[in-house]
């Protein structure tokens, strides 16, 4: 029996140790990481020199790699190798998968490209390099670093989120770095994989909280340990203990699947066999009625009728149609003015009605009987005082009681106690995957989705080393209110209140009748009368005998001249003549011989605007818009480019090297003023790099030194945000300065400026003399009516101006609409001012201007116009109407649903609640296009409250906003108008009253100035 016993122990050990394998056995877990850089002019010219953030990012790369080291990690041996890629525009590749110290090698060779910034390319380039380099190595988890800004110049690959989706769908996990502080979070978000609070949570390569670059050395560590991690958790797979266990108990049932994708067409079926035959049909109605017959044949021709009797004389002819009109005459002379009319009697004022009297008070209901009192019970156990319950509906007031006795005091209760805490249920089994459908249409971005519901428990992993201890946690979120309180007593009556405004003037009853006028004089003769009805025919007489014919007659002897005919009647009215203002009009369109004159003397001007990426659509714009504002100052244009007298203007817009472009001094196709506002109207932002210095070489040389007049006074004027790319020539600055016949002006933007080596940069431009460098905070500050009138100063100091004495003046010249981004927002004034049916017409008037601009296509376009509307009241009523939309007939359904809000005025409030509400969401994310301008078209006389003003006028530059204003009749005010057009006085369209708004020649001025 004892070796029974022992066999079978030996049998047992040799099956255990046979089954059992090796637990010490090291997985083999390489990592592929790829870096995408953004060196674009955005980036590259954050921080002063240029260039300078590109470095630090640089650093935080090289020290990335240095920390991504070949490691045994618990179990998995864990191998790297690096790639990346930098772009704007392009997208060059510094170094394909390598090694670490070749890596570190290539990225220090790395120069930024400056210009724009195409992220969807690079994302796609990127995602090429990676899946090409799989193919040696299958087995390789896939990440990438991308380090930007967010910000994008335009999306010539389809946009950063297909981009990043496509990336995502092949295997790729997309860590995503902030280049700086000054990034655009969305674009982001957009990027990154999710959940973003991993390969988002705030990364940033380099940290300016200290005021000093600083490599953020955290998020290196974060970003590593987070590489690990998901490589250990896809690369480690224990098998070495694993024992079947028995099974688990049948999980809960699933919840029903979602509804799956239509599937593709099924192929075509074979052919049924034949049906049986139908059942016997009903009897049919009777026929349709048969056509019409044949015609029947032509008859037999008749006999040849006799000669018939002479007709009797016909009537005059009508009168001819009326002639054309003569030639416009010569201008009468101007009559002498009328004399006043008497006024007329006033009507009676209407009589006060007679207050109303107060209703009487009602009486107080009898109370109810009491009833039977009941026996005395036997006292109960006194129980525990209950939790008060939750109030009731307020019930009637009952009649006055009598005071009744003081009733004990009862014990105060005590707090429950917290309940415990329920567990958790358990999780239903996970369902199995679904095969993946066709790929659908993009959707439009989704709203922020619930919190995932918890994943199963994974088995337990094998221990780690102790953790470094965890940062403080946060506060904890704030408790649900308590329960409602019971109703307080009523408070003592109030002060009476202020007195109400002035009421309404209605009109008064009709006063009596007048006396009867004196008798008028005689009126014109009347016209001819209207022919008769035509009379009812005879009665039909006997028929006579036909007669013989007669011989033809001789023809009689002439008859005598007859008497004269009675004056014709009175012709219809003729059309109105033209006016004085008609005349005058048609003169100046003819010739053009008629408007007001500056004479300037000879000048040649050239101006040098910024067309970089980081001025800006909206900016750049503006730079166009200020050109062609100084111009129409300055009166007097050449119209022969080769003439030695008037005014010749020549403009270069510059990018980075290679792309400037130029409307020339002697162009012959530049021979008005008209045709020299379209040529800047058509000039397009470039949005590349910057190469001031090479620029004011160019204008120099291609217009200035070889085609400017002897005798003409030249003036340059530079326009920059202070930014050049280091790689142009710093020494061009001063280029010009060798020419001292030359006028130098710089007109330098933004807050870099107040640096004393900024402020350097212009001081050069000008030739160092610092009565001609001009600075501003914001590029909307060019347009302002006090920085034209200034600059009308520098470039015509001594004018002539030469005006004929005219009755009408003429319309300001404005440049042709062209399509071009535009978000309308309209500020209607909701006061007692504006009245019902002058707010009715301005309603009349938004809609017919969103019915004559060309709207955007949808939410993407970015070209187009869409509009939004806010009205407003007192400081405290601002309503939005509608918001930014495309959509005509929600304009249109929301324009007919406006109600008057007949309320005070505060402009100042409404600006700034439309900036927040309209332009800009609470999380400072931006409502209206990247590149669209902003367009504030205020409706209002200006007389309102002066509260917050100045904050609303900053708020909307700050939000880049181009001011119009809309004011109608004569009782103004001209402070307030001119300080919400930002000075510029030819942005306030005026009229007599509000009737003019839709009148067509006010009407297509204001939609050639708004688009």
């Amino acid at each position: 029996m004892k070796w029974l016993q022992v066999f079978m122990l030996s049998l047992l050990f040799g099956a255990l140790t046979y089954g059992q394998k090796d637990c010490s056995q090291t997985f083999d877990c390489p990592i592929d990481v790829y870096f995408t850089i953004d060196t674009s002019e955005t980036v590259a010219l954050q921080q002063s020199p240029p260039g300078q953030l590109v470095e630090s990012i640089k650093e935080f790369t090289e020290q990335f790699a240095q920390n991504l080291i070949d490691e045994n990690f618990r179990g998995v041996k864990i191998t790297w190798r690096i790639g990346g890629l930098h772009f704007s525009q392009t997208q060059p590749i510094f170094s394909p998968f390598t090694t670490k110290d070749v890596f570190i090698r290539n990225v220090k060779a790395i120069n930024y490209l400056g210009k724009g910034t195409y992220t969807d390319c690079a994302i796609k380039a990127m995602t090429a390099q990676v899946l090409n380099a799989q193919s040696q190595n299958s087995k390789a988890k896939r990440f990438s670093v991308i380090i930007t800004d967010g910000y994008v110049t335009g999306n010539p690959c389809g946009g950063i989120k297909v981009s990043a989706e496509e990336a995502r769908d092949k295997g790729i996990r997309l860590f995503v770095v902030a280049a700086s502080d000054n990034v655009d979070e969305t674009g982001l978000k957009e990027i990154a994989n999710s959940p973003a609070t991993v390969f988002r949570n705030e990364f940033k390569a380099v940290d300016f909280s200290q005021g000093r670059a600083e490599i953020d050395k955290k998020t290196i560590k974060r970003i590593i340990d987070t590489m690990k991690h998901y490589a250990y958790t896809e690369c480690y797979n224990v098998t070495c203990l694993e024992t079947r266990g028995p099974p688990g108990p049948k999980g809960h049932r699933g919840q029903k699947g979602a509804k799956g994708d239509h599937g593709e067409p099924g192929q075509k079926g074979l052919p049924g066999r034949p049906g049986d035959p139908g059942i016997e049909g009903p009897i049919g109605q009777p026929g349709v009625k048969g056509e019409q017959g044949l015609k029947g044949e032509k008859g037999e021709i008749g006999t040849q009728g006799r000669k018939g009797v002479a007709g009797i004389p016909g009537r005059n002819g009508t009168d001819g149609q009326k002639g054309t009109i003569g030639r416009i005459g010569a201008p009468g002379c101007k009559g002498d003015p009328g004399n006043r009319g008497p006024d007329g009697h006033s009507g009676d004022v209407g009589e006060r009605g007679s207050p109303g009297t107060d209703g009487e008070k009602g009486d107080s209901g009898r109370p109810g009987r009491a009833g039977p009192t009941g026996p005395p019970g036997e006292p109960g156990p006194k129980g525990e005082n209950g939790s008060p319950g939750s109030p009731g509906i307020p019930g009637a007031k009952g009649p006055t009681g009598l005071p009744g006795r003081d009733g004990a005091t009862g014990e105060p209760g005590r707090r429950g106690d917290y309940g415990p805490k329920g567990q958790q249920g358990p999780d239903g089994n996970k369902g199995d995957k679904g095969e993946m459908g066709p790929e659908g249409v993009r959707g439009l971005p989704g709203e922020a989705g619930n919190k995932g519901a918890k994943g199963d428990n994974g088995l337990p992993g094998p221990r780690g080393p102790p953790g470094a201890p965890g940062e403080q946690g946060r506060n904890g979120t704030k408790g649900d209110p308590g329960d409602v309180g019971p109703r307080g007593d009523p408070g003592p009556e109030g002060p009476k209140g202020d007195p109400g405004r002035p009421g309404f003037s209605y009109v008064g009853q009709r006063g009596q009748t007048g006396d009867p006028g004196d008798k008028g004089k005689r009126g014109p003769r009347g016209s001819r009368g209207d022919c008769g009805p035509k009379g009812e025919p005879g009665e039909s007489g006997t028929q006579g005998k036909p007669g013989e014919p007669g011989h033809q007659g001789e023809p009689g002897p002439r008859g005598g001249r007859g008497d004269p005919g009675r004056d014709g009647d009175p012709g219809p009215e003729g059309d109105p003549g033209l006016t004085e203002c008609d005349v005058m009009n048609y003169i100046r369109e003819t010739c053009g011989c008629c408007d007001c004159e500056k004479r300037c003397g000879a000048l040649d001007i050239v101006f040098v605007i910024d067309s970089s990426e980081s001025v800006g659509l909206t900016n750049f714009t503006l730079e166009k818009n200020f050109v062609i504002n100084t111009i129409n100052r300055l009166g007097s244009f050449s119209k022969d480019p080769q003439s030695d007298s008037g005014t010749r203007v020549g403009v270069v817009q510059y990018s980075h090297s290679g792309t400037f472009q130029a409307i020339r001094l002697n162009d012959p196709k530049i021979d008005s003023l008209s045709a020299f506002k379209d040529a800047v109207k058509r000039l397009e932002w470039i949005a590349g790099g910057t190469f001031t210095p090479s620029a004011l070489k160019f204008a120099y040389d291609n217009l200035i030194r070889d085609s400017r007049r002897a005798k003409a006074n030249v003036t340059m004027v530079v326009i920059t945000d202070g930014r050049f790319d280091p790689r142009d020539d710093e020494n061009l600055l001063t280029y010009i300065c060798g020419d001292q016949t030359v006028d130098v002006n710089a007109i330098g933007i933004g807050d870099m400026f107040d640096k004393y080596q900024e402020n350097e940069i212009l001081t050069s431009i000008a030739c160092n003399r610092q009565g001609k460098v001009m600075g501003m905070k914001r590029f909307a500050d060019l347009v302002a009516e006090e920085f034209i009138d200034k600059i009308e100063t520098v470039l015509c100091p001594d004018p002539v101006i030469v005006c004929p004495d005219l009755p009408c003046k003429s319309e300001p010249a404005v440049a042709p609409c062209i399509q071009r981004p535009v978000d309308v927002v309209f500020l209607l004034d909701g006061s007692e001012r504006m009245g019902l049916e002058n707010h009715r017409r301005a309603k009349e008037f938004i809609e017919n201007v969103a019915r004559r601009l060309i709207l955007a296509t949808g939410e993407n376009d970015e070209r187009n116009a869409r509009l939004a509307l806010l009205q407003y009241g007192s400081p405290t009523e601002q309503r939005v109407e509608f918001p930014l939309t495309h959509e005509l007939n929600v304009i249109s359904d929301a324009l007919a649903a406006v109600k008057y809000m007949d309320s005070s005025s505060a402009l100042g409030s409404a600006i700034i609640y439309a900036v927040n509400n309209l332009i800009f969401k609470g999380d400072n994310t931006r409502l209206s296009r990247r590149n669209a301008e902003v367009s504030f078209v205020f409706i209002t006389d200006g007389i309102t409250a002066t509260e917050q003003l100045d904050e609303g006028v900053s708020a909307m530059k700050r939000a880049e906003g181009v001011p119009t204003v809309i004011a109608m009749g004569s009782d103004t005010d001209e402070e307030i108008l001119r300080k919400i057009s930002l000075g510029d006085m030819s942005a306030i369209f005026r009229g007599g009253d509000y009737t003019m708004l839709n009148k067509a020649a006010f009407f297509e001025r204001f939609i050639r100035w708004i688009c």
